[in-house]
């Protein structure tokens, strides 16, 4: 599909914006919430008028990036990587930091995006469900005031009431409140409807079987709460696969709580990006012909550079499809600068020099430039893993 800018012109309060490589994109939303309480009475009708506008152009975007959903054999609710924040430290020490971040999967981007805090996000993944879990990812930080409520609207639970008083603490007070809050029918039922409501805003052609996912993915958080667990349809449950409270709860190689609901400041970096519509959900296969390109085209539009590709494991299965060859040319073409890198996981106990113990995921790092430099060289993911990664503790 060729390439055309599709926002040339867009009003927010009545103040005319130019379109231009930079400004002509989605990304200029206040939170109707914000807007109702701080603007005058004059102006709250435009301000609505173009936030709404916004949440279509956000809707445009994602379909023009995007391409068919393809089948993988888990939901992926959840990460199955509890070492994902062992990468955090060796993120801040290589100056990786803003540009385009583009990640594979579900909410674990967050903790890395809350530390690179890049200009824009791509999640990019195979399956179509990952976009529709994502846009419930959206809906919350759009209902939530802080990291309690948006736990409690994400796991139907009962938010407390005094809500400011809870944004200096720490995540374990915080996931001891959900813990001994239940959840209740009318809540759980009200924080369903309240998202349901938020994402048919968001100027997307949502079937009803899509609306149904959602909701679906939104009661198994509401229903195992803080312990559901990653599951696959087509593996055995495995001991090493983390708990939502596990992962929450994860800390980094310094020992220090890491997560994007570790503290308020990192929470509200993502919740920003997420009211701006500067993370975008993309469907589509590393190794296809449309949504990745169709990124890098985009990144150069805005005059973007890759800051951080997460692409987790799923280079494996591209290596499998024998896609390879296609999606490390999609890679040489991303504007990109030295310090890119990617964050990748490699399963396998401690089979990696890089391993940590008591863990069976590892995360690795390596240089975008050294991945197109040696491309064509990779024959088998555990080559990859194991050619030229940085190390994650100061040498």
């Amino acid at each position: 599909m060729t390439a055309h800018r599709i926002y040339p012109h867009y009003s927010r309060a009545g103040v005319a914006v130019p379109s231009s490589a930079v400004g002509w994109l989605l990304f200029f939303s206040t939170p109707l919430t914000a807007v109702a309480q701080a603007a005058p009475a004059t102006v709250v009708a435009p301000a609505v008028r173009a936030a709404e506008d916004s949440l279509r152009d956000f809707g445009r975007v994602v379909a023009r990036l995007s391409e068919p959903g393809g089948y993988f054999d888990t939901d992926n609710l959840i990460s199955n990587e509890s070492s994902y924040l062992h990468v955090v430290g060796a993120l801040e020490r290589y100056g990786v930091r803003g540009g385009a971040y583009i990640g594979v999967g579900p909410d674990q981007n967050f903790s890395y995006i809350a530390r690179i805090r890049p200009r824009i996000a791509f999640l990019l993944d195979i399956r179509r469900d990952n976009m529709l879990q994502h846009l419930m990812f959206k809906a919350l930080f759009a209902n939530s005031r802080n990291r309690v409520e948006y736990l409690a609207n994400w796991l139907g639970k009962k938010a407390p009431s005094d809500l400011a008083r809870w944004n200096a603490k720490p995540i374990e007070e915080i996931v001891a409140y959900l813990d001994s809050t239940p959840s209740t029918l009318s809540v759980a039922a009200a924080a369903r409807t309240a998202v349901s409501a938020q994402v048919r805003r968001m100027g997307l052609a949502l079937t009803a079987e899509d609306m149904a996912t959602i909701e679906r993915f939104h009661q198994e958080f509401i229903g195992a709460g803080l312990s559901l667990r990653f599951t696959s349809a087509g593996r055995a449950p495995q001991p090493y696969y983390p708990t939502l409270r596990q992962l929450v709860l994860e800390r980094d190689l310094e020992g220090k709580q890491a997560s994007y609901l570790a503290r308020e400041a990192d929470f509200r970096v993502v919740q920003d990006l997420q009211r701006r519509n500067l993370i975008v959900p993309v469907v589509g296969d590393l190794g296809g012909t449309k949504a990745l390109p169709s990124i890098g085209a985009f990144m150069k539009e805005r005059g973007d550079v890759l800051s951080a590709f997460y692409s987790s494991n799923a280079e494996d299965y591209v290596l499998r499809d024998g896609n390879f060859g296609r999606y490390a040319r999609s890679i040489a073409v991303l504007p990109r600068t030295s310090r890119s890198v990617f964050i990748r996981s490699f399963f396998g106990g401690g089979q990696h020099p890089e391993a940590v113990d008591g863990y069976y995921s590892t995360q690795l790092l390596q240089k975008v430039d050294v991945f197109v430099a040696e491309a064509s060289g990779y024959s088998s993911y555990r080559q990859l893993v194991r050619s030229n990664y940085l190390p994650l503790r100061p040498q």
